[in-house]
């Protein structure tokens, strides 16, 4: 485990691979849940690279909504009271704190589906009325996490390589600090799970948004 910044944690194989199993099979079954994963599309007309399904709140750049927008329009998924208390147990692990963990409440869940020439741009997780950190879980495929500073999405940032079963989480003063994944890491070898190729990336997060 390593402070990679104040407030910015990570975590080495903290999901067992039973617990990694476990996730990518929940992951598949939401992907196929009504409209299934998208890739989103930015309101400047560009398409991202990875395909999303959302939990407790749907996220269609830049805003939440209860409902698919710009799918269907159905319900989203409700975020499951297990994959919560996951999180609740990241945030605990990570700032070595019971209490900051005991009172972290996600109401969210982005599942981010990375392909092998996928990326994901530096970007701010600022839709959010809350301040709470932001929890995130690695499947699969290894890729290069770019973690930055609060002002602009240029230096200094760090690269950290994220494998399967990494834990990020990142809060306090650097709870909005640019982040992305500049490029897939393929030659890493990945076990059994469920997941021939590709990432997933489950990201927790604390809405402050009311119904």
């Amino acid at each position: 485990m390593g402070e990679v910044a104040p407030g910015v944690v990570h975590v080495p194989g903290w999901l067992d691979v039973e617990r990694r199993r476990g996730l990518v099979a929940a992951c598949r079954r939401w992907a196929a849940h009504g409209p299934g994963a998208r890739a989103a599309r930015l309101p400047r007309g560009g398409q991202m690279s990875v395909e999303t399904v959302c939990l407790g709140w749907h996220w269609i750049p830049y805003r939440y909504s209860r409902t698919r927008d710009d799918q269907d329009g159905s319900a989203v998924l409700p975020l499951p009271t297990w994959l919560a208390d996951l999180g609740r147990e990241a945030v605990a692990a990570a700032y070595d704190d019971p209490a900051a963990g005991a009172g972290y409440r996600p109401d969210i869940a982005l599942v981010n589906f990375y392909g092998a020439d996928s990326r994901m741009g530096m970007h701010q997780d600022r839709d959010e009325a809350a301040d709470d950190p932001v929890v995130s879980l690695s499947l699969g495929a290894a890729c290069v996490f770019r973690i930055g500073n609060t002002e602009n999405r240029g230096r200094p940032y760090t690269d950290l390589v994220l494998d399967s079963g990494d834990l990020v989480v990142f809060g306090r003063e650097n709870r909005l600090a640019y982040h992305g994944v500049p490029r897939m890491v393929p030659s890493f070898a990945v076990e059994d799970i469920g997941l021939p190729e590709g990432r997933i990336n489950i990201t927790l997060r604390v809405s402050g948004l009311q119904d």
